[in-house]
């Protein structure tokens, strides 16, 4: 019988390893290479059977590959042993430089244990090196990095003899060649997971860009993409037809802007504050022939999770009808449905907003201010402690301290109407002009006669022999007798001035800056404007007016300057005989 130690089988079994070696890389799976590695074991190493036991994810060993007896194969191969069984048998027996060999004597200990098992049929030996059925050697394969990848588990040798130095050396370079082979297949297999899951990951990304692109271009409202932060923030990068066509622009002119150049001026604060914070916010937006159009515009923020926020997508919703209309319903609350004039509460809301609840003071010169700031004494008669606008500063609008403080000490500068430096009428200067009073005081002309004061006139104005035309004629022809008053008085006032129905057939102007002799004048040409006839479905009408004059000051009320308004108008109606007042 042949031995190992002649020179000729050494080197033929050298030849038999290298040749299994090398084809233990030409494998093309993870699965291959492992039947690769048990099939190498039985033709080139000389054993009649060979098991691999790769560890699995969870660290237990499962029967991966089998090679040399198919009943065998069949019966254990997928079957799983615990690794608590495989570290004790690993741990005990014979150490072979790295291969571990539990001889049949040692080996009942094992018969329990759940590890896949096989034993084959034979005598016992009757040699001291003759292989026994019960034999077990196990060649561990180790990563480069000490992990265990599985063990190589050996039967029947075909010398029947067990492996010498020159045997045990073979199978140990086999097992770590192996190891290499599996750690290989393992990293080539994962790299293939890894391009089919990036390549279903890139499929999916390219048909996500699509349905954004089809969602983008195809939307029935506007959409743009901006730029985010830096010099250019809000610059517009792309935008869809739906925007191009509200807005009136091809795409590749509205690149040039950003949404700070289409916004209405009155609207950049919204527009800023929404593309910092993302959110919603209605705003208007310049279309190319100079118009606005009113937009729902909302802001959603694409963030890179590297560089942080990187750009906004703006969805841009036309609402200029909704806007139309809720501007109609207000209008239809703050105006008259039958002339379109302003209604008593509007009347009263704009002559509200110029009174504050403290009337004004007399004014003084600046030399009574100056010797009043001195002496401590109040500078104006009537108001105790009240500035009178003309004062240096040092005590002056003062006072005793009584009226005009908040509880923490500083002034309120609606209860003092100058303030606290004690600001005189719309008259005052800067040098009495308080730090928190920003409020221009409404007064009146002292008396009928023009003395120079310009204030605030409110005509009331009541038609006369109206109620006669309503019931000879109809409320149809009384309405548009309204209509055209209400016409007339508004082409006879200037801009700014407010012409308003409060109901029936009275009506109120609010001129602002006039003296008395300014209101006496328009109360008489808003009077001859009534005063031509008005035909009404081929019929001629006439009315006449009556105008009160009452004047708006600080510390009234806008009832309290209606009334007084009204109560003069009823003076002026009484000092005329009726057919008088149906003449004008």
């Amino acid at each position: 019988m042949e031995t190992e130690s002649e020179p000729y089988v050494r080197l033929a079994t050298l030849r038999q390893l290298h040749q299994v070696v090398a084809e233990l890389n030409t494998a093309r799976s993870l699965a291959d290479t492992l039947q690769t590695v048990v099939d190498g074991i039985v033709v080139g190493l000389g054993y009649e059977l060979a098991c691999v036991n790769l560890v699995r994810p969870d660290g237990d060993l499962v029967v991966a590959a089998f090679a040399g007896d198919p009943a065998a194969e069949a019966l254990i191969t997928g079957r799983v042993g615990s690794r608590a069984s495989w570290e004790r048998r690993l741990t005990m027996g014979e150490n072979w430089d790295g291969l571990r060999f539990i001889p049949h004597t040692e080996g009942w200990v094992l018969m329990e244990d759940d590890v896949p098992q096989w034993h084959t049929d034979g005598p016992d030996p009757r040699f001291e090196d003759e292989w026994h059925p019960e034999d077990r050697l196990y060649a561990p394969m180790y990563a480069s990095g000490g992990e265990l990848l599985g063990v190589v588990s050996v039967d029947r040798p075909r010398n029947g003899r067990r492996p010498g130095a020159w045997g045990r050396e073979a199978l140990q370079m086999y097992a770590f060649q192996a190891a290499i082979a599996i750690s290989n297949a393992r990293l080539r297999a994962n790299m293939q997971r890894a391009l089919v899951r990036l390549e279903r990951e890139q499929q999916a990304l390219r048909a996500s860009e699509e349905s954004f692109r089809q969602a983008f271009e195809y939307a029935p409202s506007g959409m743009a993409i901006a730029e985010m932060g830096g010099d250019q923030h809000g610059r517009l990068l792309r935008t869809n037809d739906a925007l191009c066509r509200l807005l009136g622009r091809p795409a590749s002119v509205l690149r040039r802007y950003s949404f700070s150049d289409l916004v209405h001026p009155e609207d950049i604060g919204t527009l800023l504050r929404t593309s910092a914070e993302g959110g919603r916010a209605e705003l208007r937006l310049g279309r190319r022939d100079g118009t606005y159009v009113w937009v729902s515009l909302r802001n959603s923020v694409v963030a890179d999770a590297a560089d942080g926020p990187r750009f906004l997508l703006t969805h841009v919703e036309d609402i200029e009808e909704r806007k139309r209309h809720e501007l109609q319903l207000a209008h239809r609350a703050s105006h008259d449905s039958l002339t379109g004039l302003p209604n008593g509460a509007e009347l009263r809301a704009r002559l509200g907003a110029r009174l504050c609840r403290r009337p004004q003071s007399v004014r003084a010169t600046a030399v009574e201010a100056l010797d009043a700031a001195f002496e401590g004494r109040p500078a104006a008669d009537g108001i105790p402690g009240q500035g009178t606008g003309q004062g240096a500063g040092s005590g002056a609008g003062t006072g005793s301290g009584e009226h005009g403080f908040r509880p923490d000490g500083f002034p309120d500068p609606f209860e003092f109407p100058g303030g606290p430096g004690g600001s005189a009428g719309h008259g005052a200067g800067p040098a009495g002009a308080g730090p928190y009073d920003h409020h221009v005081h409404t007064v009146a002309p002292a008396t009928d006669i023009d003395d120079g004061t310009k204030g605030l006139a409110v005509l009331f104005c009541d038609l006369d022999g109206f109620k006669s035309i309503n019931d000879r004629f109809g409320h149809h022809t009384g309405d548009a007798v309204l209509i055209e008053v209400a016409r007339r008085l508004t082409t006879g006032v200037r801009d700014g001035d407010t012409v308003a129905r409060l109901g029936g057939d009275e009506f109120v102007v609010l001129a602002d800056g006039l003296g008395a002799a300014d209101a006496a004048d328009l109360a008489v040409r808003l009077r001859n404007a009534i005063i031509p006839p008005i035909r009404v479905d081929g019929r001629a009408v006439r009315v006449g007016a009556s105008f009160g004059i009452g004047w708006a000051s600080c510390g009234m009320s806008a009832d309290e300057v209606l009334r007084s308004a009204d109560q003069r108008m009823y003076i002026e109606k009484r000092s005329r005989s009726k057919a008088h007042r149906r003449a004008g």
